[in-house]
């Protein structure tokens, strides 16, 4: 070809691009009607689904789908016997106790086509001494939380005490985890789900009418005055009556005090039954709703301690519908009236406001966190369009294969049995720090072979980059610190952090987890490649959190100066809040499979599948399992990246000037043998650190101090109680100080 002909053959390129075009707004008009059409195609079976007589294959034929996906659409019609559904997944992450930890047994060697071992990236230990001088911790502290919708609080007092029948502990052992496969089952795991992208919304959410009851003294928090009520025996019909014939259209209540949900808990065998029971009380002007609208959903939630109620009036019911919600969701009231929750919901909103013109507050954390999201996806740019989601066997891998929060108590002999003292770090707004970078777009497959290949620069890189790795990986000779990866086991707990030289074990982590692990201070651990997923560094994160971190520190430094201690209180819990929404809203983007729950009356055939959670003498309540939904919102490479870099950070974490590193903290810059607990973002240890404290989201707060000698608990719960005696004694010693 010569140049003639190649600048006459550019130039039919020309047209060919404004042809494409024209055919590519052609193609997305005719796609975004087909997602209508799809949505109401859904929505009709959903409604088929409420009749009793309901057949999967009918409504399969008449909607031009096939059975599966009729049944995916609405898990009450599968029509799969329960005696051959598949069982749970034993790798389901539980929410017990720990209890005490088990080593992964030393394996041998796999023979691998091709490993690539890890370049050592060793650094000097840092010298205590070149660290910034410590800040005086403010009063605001930050608790624990898992990254879930519903937090799990520890019971209050006043909580009613259930019996549960005695579990005998079940032996952990090593769990195989799932891997890439070969060939053309493998592509699909370098894939986006087609037609499914994270879009900014075109609308403005509708606020609900809402008021704030304690449950316990009857306090009605309605707009700018307070009623007191007379709720009866406190059922979710009594409370309806009082509080509509009182407030007229009130849409949700939110129960900031009395757990009206454990009246009579005593009776079941566990809270979870006597919840279940409270919720489906039996009413004659009230029923369940049957859900409508972009922020309801049908039926109830059922939860020990932060249960949702949905009801619509019985006479109507798929009209207006009023929630019933536990304040605790957003923030632990502990002790606040209904006008402080009031109040501190004005001010989470007011401080939303300021940097969302367009803020609503919605049920829960997780849906608002979400929401606020979703207003900040780019208008220009690559991800203008929105960000895709990934296909559903990489969502499957990445929510079989990245956890959570670490939760670990270590127990003698690596820790004295005797504790001179049981001191309590906390990292500030933990999960604000990690949203600066996240995994964009589909990501490119690494086999080991592909690893081994690259230069050492590039594999230092690769491990730095936003990535997700299949690792064998082996505790060096003479370690004697705190485990550093988690390893998948079965039973009670689904991860171990093994610590014991010589042992190997296969897993999967985040970038963050195996730089560190190669590049700790101490010994570089040896780390074998197996396989991995490389993504694009991205942003999508990056304004979601810039906003909240700022809503959080306006709030924050209210609660420090306002002359009024109501608003102060306010302000705090308000902050609290802002927290809620940023841990819920990064734990929906996980999009664990769905669990979908509901009521079938006594004597009637239950759906296939079912777990029964509880029943009384009308109705059962049950549960099951409904796989993944094509949520546009389902980011779970994003929830995975933030907790490896939180759990990396729970051991090694930079203080920064500038580009300058000016100190360290975490676990591997405390004594061995002085790590007692690690929880979520938080750690436990002997004895007090010179860790600085600047009040940033990620500094580690000195939170308790318990003085020794301390007899070492031997499980969480015995832990809990030492954690509070700790926070009650730092408080005192503070307050006495100040005086």
């Amino acid at each position: 070809m010569d140049r003639k002909t190649y600048t006459a053959k550019v130039a039919e390129l020309r047209p060919l691009r404004e042809e494409i075009g024209k055919a590519e707004k052609t193609v997305a008009a005719a796609q975004a009607a087909l997602d209508k059409l799809n949505l109401q195609r859904a929505r009709r079976i959903t409604e088929l689904a409420g009749y009793e007589g309901a057949q999967a294959p009918a409504i399969a034929k008449a909607s031009g789908l096939s059975v599966g996906d009729v049944v995916r659409i609405a898990p009450l019609l599968d029509p799969t016997p329960a005696a051959v559904r598949a069982p749970k997944a034993d790798d389901q992450a539980a929410a017990a106790a720990p209890v005490a930890p088990v080593e992964a047994p030393k394996a041998a060697p796999v023979a691998e086509p091709a490993i690539a071992v890890a370049p050592a990236l060793t650094r000097p230990a840092p010298v205590v001494e070149q660290q910034a001088p410590a800040v005086e911790a403010p009063t605001e502290v930050e608790d624990q939380a898992a990254a879930v919708e519903q937090p799990v609080p520890a019971a209050p007092a006043a909580a009613p005490v259930v019996p549960t029948a005695p579990v005998a502990p079940v032996a952990a052992g090593p769990r195989e985890l799932p891997t890439l496969p070969e060939g053309l089952a493998g592509a699909r795991f370098e894939a986006v789900t087609t037609g499914l992208v994270s879009k900014r919304p075109n609308f403005t959410q509708q606020a609900r009418a809402t008021v704030f009851l304690d449950a316990a003294t009857g306090d009605l928090a309605v707009r700018d005055r307070v009623v007191r009520l007379d709720l009866g025996a406190r059922t979710p019909g009594e409370i309806l009556d009082a509080v509509l014939h009182t407030a007229p259209g009130t849409e949700r209540i939110y129960i900031t005090a009395g757990a009206p949900w454990h009246d009579g808990a005593e009776r079941y065998s566990t809270l979870k039954d006597a919840v279940a029971a409270w919720l489906n009380t039996s009413s004659e002007r009230w029923t369940t709703a049957v859900g409508s609208g972009r922020d309801k959903l049908a039926g109830h939630f059922v939860h020990q301690r932060q249960p949702v109620g949905r009801y619509a009036p019985a006479a109507s019911p798929e009209g207006p519908v009023t929630e019933v919600r536990s304040m605790g969701e957003w923030f632990d009231p502990d002790g606040a009236d209904v006008v402080t929750c009031r109040q501190a919901f004005t001010l989470l909103w007011q401080a939303l406001r300021r940097h969302w013109d367009d803020a609503v507050l919605m049920g829960s954390p997780s849906q608002t966190g979400r929401d606020l999201w979703s207003r900040t996806i780019p208008t220009t740019g690559k991800w203008a369009g929105g960000y895709p989601v990934l296909s559903e066997e990489l969502r499957g891998l990445l929510h079989a294969t990245g956890g959570q929060g670490r939760t670990e108590l270590i127990l003698p002999p690596r820790v004295p049995e005797q504790l001179p003292a049981l001191v309590e770090y906390d990292r500030t707004f933990a999960y604000a720090k990690h949203l600066w970078k996240s995994p964009v777009g589909t990501p490119r497959r690494i086999t080991a072979a592909a690893f081994a290949a690259m230069t050492e620069a590039e594999q230092v890189k690769a491990l730095m980059s936003c990535s997700h790795w299949n690792v064998r990986v082996t505790v060096p000779a003479g370690w004697n610190h705190v485990g550093l990866l988690p390893a998948p086991v079965t039973g009670d707990r689904a991860w171990i952090y093994p610590s014991e030289p010589g042992t190997t074990f296969t897993t999967w982590a985040g970038g963050a987890e195996v730089h560190l692990a190669l590049s700790n201070h101490l010994a570089p651990w040896k780390v074998e490649i197996l396989g991995g997923l490389l993504f694009e560094d991205g942003k999508p994160l990056d304004e979601w959190g810039k906003r909240l971190k700022a809503a959080w520190a306006d709030l924050t430094n209210l609660s420090r100066i306002h002359g009024d201690e109501r608003q102060r209180t306010a302000a705090y819990l308000a902050s609290r809040a802002v927290r809620s929404v940023l841990l819920f809203g990064l734990g929906g983007f996980a999009q664990r499979p769905r669990l979908v729950s509901g009521t079938t009356p006594l004597g009637e055939a239950l759906p296939a599948g079912v777990e029964i959670l509880g029943q009384d003498g009308e109705v059962v309540t049950w549960q099951r399992q409904a796989g993944f939904s094509r949520d546009p919102y389902a980011h779970p490479e994003w929830a995975a990246y933030v907790w490896s870099g939180a759990r990396a950070a729970l051991l090694d974490m930079k203080y920064r000037q500038g580009k300058e590193v000016i100190g360290y903290a975490g676990a591997l810059h405390a004594k061995p043998g002085t790590v007692v607990y690690f929880g979520t973002d938080g750690i436990a240890l002997t004895e007090r650190q010179p860790w600085p404290y600047r009040g940033e989201p990620g500094d580690y707060l000195l939170k308790g101090h318990l003085t020794g000698p301390v007899e070492h608990p031997t499980s969480q719960e015995q832990y809990l109680k030492l954690r509070g005696l700790g926070r009650t004694e730092l408080a005192a010693t503070e307050k006495g100080a100040d005086q």
